[in-house]
């Protein structure tokens, strides 16, 4: 394998001459650069990634660790951050906590103890000592969809209040009072906001959100049929069921299937999180669409600003509502953006 003396031999040029065109080094001239990347193409020569991190303190590598590898939502998430990071020069290391603050923490150690220049992470919940000490030491650390409040870490997330607010009129046009919801765990910001986001949406047509219509999930699937089933007993079940996540809306598909109930006829479902999977359902379901290949983008620049010395800002992006008829008929008069099939979206 051939050295960065070989390549500078064959280049008739010193060893600093050779590393100053592959750091792109604007001192030298024109005519070494050409020879210098001639003899690296000729010579198939490759810079050790390892003693460059040591020289200049950096490994172009970002760390993601996502809550639930096996969710789609975090499944595209991860492939806009790799693409994006990609397109700037960086590489991406997963970790996939699933959805456990202890094996979060295993992965924030794991990814330091391997030098990455910054942390991309999706929080398991609010108080992991592995994310409180990273972040307290300075790594340079980005929160993306969910976030640690307290902490003075940029976030990129969506803000589904909008889109929780026409979902809701939606339902109400269609008939709808009695709504219940099948919630996110509390530890995380986005189990707490989207229940409360709903409460509110609610209290606009004065219809009251009672505790026995929130049901607890924990974001996968079973947790979202174990709420169903208990929903579905009460004396008085709901019209609809809102699952505040795409993994617990697959559970209550199937708690609907094993009482032998029809969605929309017997019960309507939307979801918080749209997936390619729901149009292909029967019938296709209503969903709350978050951008997210533009959240994973947004968060590669804002850690790679924060690698390079610059100051990103938080970023809170639109999600919006999608009709279907897993809640009945679309209202008379709903726009083509809010009937789109579920699509990866591109900035």
């Amino acid at each position: 394998m051939a050295s960065i003396k070989d390549v500078a031999a064959q280049a008739g040029v010193s060893v600093a001459t050779v590393s100053r065109v592959l750091n792109g080094h604007p001192s030298v001239s024109q005519e070494a650069r050409t020879r210098v990347l001639a003899s690296v193409q000729t010579l198939g020569y490759r810079p050790n990634a390892v003693a460059r991190s040591l020289r200049t303190d950096q490994t172009r590598t970002l760390g993601l660790i996502i809550s639930d590898v096996l969710n789609p939502y975090f499944t595209e998430l991860a492939r806009s951050v790799e693409e994006e990071a990609r397109s700037l020069g960086y590489s991406v290391i997963i970790g996939n906590a699933d959805e456990r603050p202890d094996l979060q923490d295993h992965h924030v150690r794991t990814l330091l103890d391997r030098r990455i220049d910054g942390l991309l992470l999706s929080p398991a919940d609010g108080c992991s000592p592995g994310v409180l000490d990273a972040a307290h030491a300075g790594t340079p650390m980005v929160f993306v969809d969910r976030w640690i409040p307290g902490l003075e870490v940029p976030v990129i997330r969506a803000d589904g209040s909008g889109a929780v607010r026409d979902l809701v009129a939606h339902l109400h046009d269609l008939g709808h009072r009695r709504l219940a919801i099948i919630a996110g765990p509390a530890t995380t910001t986005t189990g707490r906001e989207r229940v409360e986001a709903f409460r509110e949406a609610l209290a606009a047509y004065g219809i009251v959100l009672p505790d026995s219509y929130i049901g607890q999930g924990d974001f996968q699937a079973a947790s979202g049929r174990r709420a169903a089933m208990t929903l579905l007993d009460l004396a008085e079940p709901p019209e609809v069921i809102f699952a505040a996540d795409n993994l617990m809306a697959l559970g209550v598909l199937d708690a609907v299937r094993e009482r032998g109930l029809q969605i929309p006829d017997d019960i309507a479902l939307a979801v918080f999180d749209d997936i390619p999977w729901f149009v292909h359902t029967n019938p296709p379901i209503t969903a709350i669409a978050q951008p997210t290949d533009q959240l994973g983008r947004a968060a590669v620049r804002a850690l790679v600003d924060r690698i390079e010395g610059r100051t990103p800002q938080s970023v809170s992006l639109p999600a919006h509502l999608v009709v279907r008829r897993s809640c009945g008929e679309p209202a008379t008069g709903a726009t083509p953006a809010q009937q789109t099939p579920a699509r990866r979206s591109k900035s």
